[in-house]
C-alpha cells in the first residue's frame, strides 16, 4: 500500500471532508462546521500511548475492530469518534481556497511522532499561503525542547497555540498518558511548554484542552482552568466520551449536571475573571454555587457553547465549533456549535436549577 505520510497527505475529519465537499453528508440547521480541523498522519502511527484516544498505538483492541495492526493509521480508525479520512495535502488546500469564506479558521494537530514539528511547520506555510484564514496549532509538548521551536511556529503564521492537558490532574495524567500505559508524555512538561507559548504567542493567545470525566473532582477541574488562566491560557472544555478501542471505552461520561457546572466555572474564570475564590465547593469537592449571577450566564449562552481559539469577530464565540465531538445528534448538546437558542436556554435552565438564582 502506497504510504500516506505528513506533510504531503493530511487528515481531516469527517466534519471537514463534508464541509470540503470530499464526503457526501450534511448538518441539520442550525449546526455548521466554523473551524478546518486537519491533523498530521504518519504510517506507523502517534508514538503516544493516551488510554482515551482513538489514534493511540496502544488501543487494546483497536486494531481487531479496525484492521489497523501494526500501529498504522488507516481511514477506519477514529479519533473523537469519527473517521479522519486521508487527503493529499494539495487537494485539501484547492478545496480550501474555494471554500475558505465557510470557515473562520483552521487548526492543524501534531502527533507525537519525530517529523511533526518541522511537517507542522511546512504546512502552516503552505495554509497561509493558500487563504487567509488564522490558524492555529494544537501542539506536542513531548516534542518541544525549547521557545524557539514555538518562534518557529509563529514565524510559519500560526497565530495561537493549543496544549492538550487533557487530564486536571497530574494522578490522572500520569495514570491515562505517561507511565501508567508506559506513555512519553510528562505533566509538568506540558505545563512548562504551556508557559513558553504565552511567552512567544501572547496571554490568552494560547490554550489549553481540558477534558471533564476522568476521574477528577468538579473542584480539581475548576483548579486547572484557574491555574491555565493565571498563566495567561483560556481553557477548551471537552466533556469525555469514550473512544471505541480505546483502553477507556467503558468509562461513563461525566453527568450532565456536573458538566455544566465546570462549563459555567471556566466561563465566569475565562471571561469575567472570576476569582476561584468565589466559587463554593462542599467537601466532595463539588460546585455548590457561584458569587455571580449564573442566571445571567444562561441569559449570554456563551458558556455553554464549544469553548475554543476565538473567531476573530467575536471572541467570545469558538471558531473551532467541533460538531457532535461531546455527543450524538441525537443527544443533548453538552457544547452548543452555536448560539444556544431560546428554547435551548430553557432547557439549559432546567439543567442547573439548583445553582441559578
Amino acid at each position: 500500500m502506497e504510504n500516506r505520510n505528513s506533510p504531503e497527505y493530511i487528515q481531516t475529519s469527517l466534519a471537514a471532508a463534508i464541509s470540503l465537499g470530499f464526503e457526501a453528508g450534511s448538518f441539520k440547521e442550525p449546526v455548521k462546521l466554523t473551524g478546518l480541523n486537519l491533523l498530521l498522519t504518519y504510517d506507523k502511527g502517534c508514538t503516544g500511548k493516551c488510554a482515551y484516544c482513538g489514534i493511540s498505538v496502544s488501543g487494546h483492541n483497536a486494531a481487531s475492530k479496525t484492521g489497523a495492526g501494526n500501529g498504522q493509521v488507516k481511514d477506519k480508525k477514529t479519533f473523537i469518534r469519527v473517521r479522519w479520512p486521508v487527503y493529499k495535502l494539495d487537494d485539501v488546500l484547492e478545496a480550501l481556497r474555494a471554500k475558505q469564506d465557510d470557515f473562520k479558521r483552521v487548526c492543524i494537530s501534531m502527533i507525537t511522532h519525530g517529523s511533526a514539528i518541522k511537517d507542522t511547520v511546512f504546512i502552516t506555510e503552505k495554509i497561509k499561503s493558500a487563504c487567509k484564514l488564522p490558524v492555529s496549532l494544537l501542539i506536542t509538548p513531548t516534542l518541544i525542547k525549547s521557545p524557539s521551536v514555538l518562534k518557529q511556529f509563529k514565524d510559519s503564521g500560526a497565530e495561537m497555540t493549543g496544549v492538550a492537558i487533557d487530564a486536571a490532574t497530574e494522578k490522572l495524567f500520569e495514570k491515562y498518558r505517561g507511565a501508567g500505559v508506559r506513555g512519553p508524555h510528562c505533566w509538568e512538561k506540558y505545563w512548562k511548554v504551556l508557559e513558553w507559548s504565552v511567552e512567544v504567542f501572547g496571554r490568552y493567545m494560547a490554550g489549553i484542552h481540558l477534558m471533564a470525566g476522568l476521574g477528577e473532582t468538579e473542584r480539581e477541574a475548576v483548579e486547572t482552568i484557574y491555574r491555565a488562566h493565571l498563566i495567561g491560557a483560556k481553557t477548551h472544555l471537552f466533556s469525555f466520551y469514550p473512544e471505541a478501542g480505546s483502553r477507556l471505552e467503558d468509562l461513563d461520561r461525566p453527568g450532565l449536571y456536573s458538566y455544566r457546572k465546570i462549563q459555567i466555572a471556566r466561563y465566569l474564570i475565562n471571561e469575567k475573571n472570576l476569582d476561584i475564590s468565589r466559587i463554593v465547593f462542599n467537601g466532595r469537592g463539588e460546585i455548590v454555587s457561584f458569587d455571580y449571577d449564573t442566571g445571567s450566564v444562561i441569559d449570554e449562552g456563551y458558556a455553554f457553547m464549544t469553548s475554543g481559539c476565538q473567531c476573530s469577530d467575536n471572541p467570545l464565540i469558538s471558531a473551532c465549533n467541533r460538531p457532535f465531538a461531546n455527543e450524538r445528534p441525537s443527544e443533548v448538546f453538552r457544547n452548543y456549535p452555536y448560539m444556544p437558542t431560546q428554547k435551548d436556554k430553557e432547557i439549559i435552565k432546567n439543567q442547573v436549577l439548583s445553582i441559578t438564582r
